[in-house]
């Protein structure tokens, strides 16, 4: 028997809170931490704009040294915000092991969130490129086969940003947050490219972002699909070798 060295993927709990209250805790792979807290926060309409945070930062509460807590300060007078704060900390979306939960996040999707209205379709071409310039550009992946990717294009297929994580949720949750930190008005101007399945939970995020393209390299649950038909999304999985579904 053969034996070698093998590269992991690091997998850390993160906990976020806001104001001094934690909101949740996720696994994820450190790296673009703030990102990932900014795009959690703005996924879950605690925040609607990079203005509602006063700051965001690591704070240190492990004597090793271990940066696994965040924590965010909103702006003074956020009163609702905080009220939502609150609301996630209590009840976060469900994913599609939770058909019941799903289903009232998407009712209530319908109350906060209007459908999208689409600007410029995106060429086959270009959706047959995004595959390989988002492995290309996933290097922790090429080490250890152990991480999701997800990442923005431009409707020419240029690539904005691509993040990595062992979650494919925070993955996006990373994207998002680096966009809202950056660039916010893009976001209805993109394409969401991601290395997993497309379920609930990745459309959902995509839909408050006013991500109007969601691009997976494998296939679609029932629940992102009604999602990505409610919200005027279009859907599509299978994305690989000249190849696609599309759902909506």
């Amino acid at each position: 028997m053969h034996l070698s060295d093998e590269h992991v993927a690091v997998e850390e709990p993160l906990e976020i809170r806001v104001d001094g209250e934690t909101i949740t805790v996720t696994m994820r792979t450190p790296g673009h931490d703030v990102e990932l807290a900014t795009g959690f926060l703005f996924a879950e309409r605690v925040i609607e704009q990079r203005d509602d945070l006063r700051a965001v930062a690591h704070i240190d509460t492990d004597p090793d040294g271990y940066h696994n807590v965040i924590e965010a300060r909103l702006a003074m007078g956020l009163i609702d915000a905080v009220k939502r704060a609150h609301e996630a900390s209590r009840s976060l979306y469900a994913t599609s092991s939770c058909g019941i939960c799903g289903t009232a996040s998407l009712e209530r999707l319908r109350v906060v969130c209007a459908p999208i209205v689409h600007t410029k379709s995106v060429p086959d071409e270009v959706l047959f490129s995004l595959p390989d310039t988002l492995r290309a550009h996933q290097p922790v992946f090429a080490a250890t086969g152990g991480l999701h990717g997800a990442a923005l294009f431009r409707t020419n297929g240029e690539l904005v940003v691509c993040r990595e994580d062992i979650g494919r949720h925070n993955a996006v949750d990373k994207v998002i947050g680096w966009a809202v930190s950056n660039e916010e008005e893009l976001l209805e101007r993109c394409v969401l490219m991601v290395s997993s399945r497309a379920g609930f939970e990745i459309v959902h995020k995509a839909r408050i972002a006013r991500i109007p393209t969601i691009a997976a390299l494998g296939a679609a649950s029932s629940l992102a699909v009604d999602l990505a038909n409610d919200g005027n999304q279009t859907l599509i999985g299978w994305l690989r070798d000249g190849q696609c579904t599309r759902y909506t």
